[in-house]
């Protein structure tokens, strides 16, 4: 089962690095609460992404070895050596598209191309302070704040869930009158060894501000 190797990843390298996830959350402030829905205004911040192909799962497997191989010292800091960057919440794997010009009466189409997997960086760093990451595969990227609409939920979560959340998101926009952007993200809070009705996920759509 992929996601059974997914969670062998994510236990062996917390094990390994001698700590839990996660100390600190990307900082927002929350704008509307609807049961399990929510519009918050993100600060902006610095995140370390890789870009990968393949399903869900198994970039969520390979991007996470690679992030956490990154703070966990794979990194040269700006005084030289290395430095241990500490964990934060959440995980987010985003579908990575590309837009291809089409001729007419078509403009554009998306196709996807893979998937995005970060972590955000703790907010004391700065992009001179944090450390580089020596795998080039390693991108670090500041984000401007931005507004987002959420849905939280429980369980595991694979793409078929995913989607269904998505719509159940999507639904309550058009309720709300509030015009989304940009492809969804799923962002995860919890260790593996969470038991499923403890756990907290999100699917998120960044939303226009007017």
């Amino acid at each position: 089962m992929k996601y059974a190797a997914v969670l062998l990843s994510f236990i062996t390298l917390l094990f390994s690095a001698g700590k839990a996830m996660a100390t600190e959350e990307a900082k927002y402030s929350l704008i509307e609460k609807d049961g399990a829905f929510e519009v918050r205004a993100y600060d902006s911040k610095l995140i370390a992404e890789v870009l990968l192909e393949g399903d869900m799962s198994e970039a969520t497997s390979a991007g996470f070895r690679l992030l956490a191989d990154y703070i966990f010292g794979n990194n040269t800091a700006a005084s030289g050596g290395s430095e241990k960057i500490s964990m934060t919440a959440p995980v987010t794997v985003e579908p990575r598209s590309e837009k291809i010009a089409m001729t007419a009466p078509v403009t554009i189409q998306s196709e996807q191309k893979g998937w995005r997997v970060w972590f955000v960086m703790p907010s004391h760093f700065t992009l001179a302070t944090l450390p580089k990451p020596n795998n080039p595969q390693v991108v670090i990227k500041p984000i401007a704040a931005k507004r987002y609409a959420v849905v939280r939920f429980s369980g595991w979560v694979d793409g078929e869930k995913m989607q269904a959340k998505l719509k159940e998101l999507t639904t309550w926009l058009a309720v709300k009158k509030l015009t989304s952007k940009g492809p969804p993200e799923l962002a995860r809070y919890n260790p593996p060894w969470t038991l499923p009705f403890l756990r907290r996920n999100e699917v998120m759509l960044e939303i226009s501000s007017d």
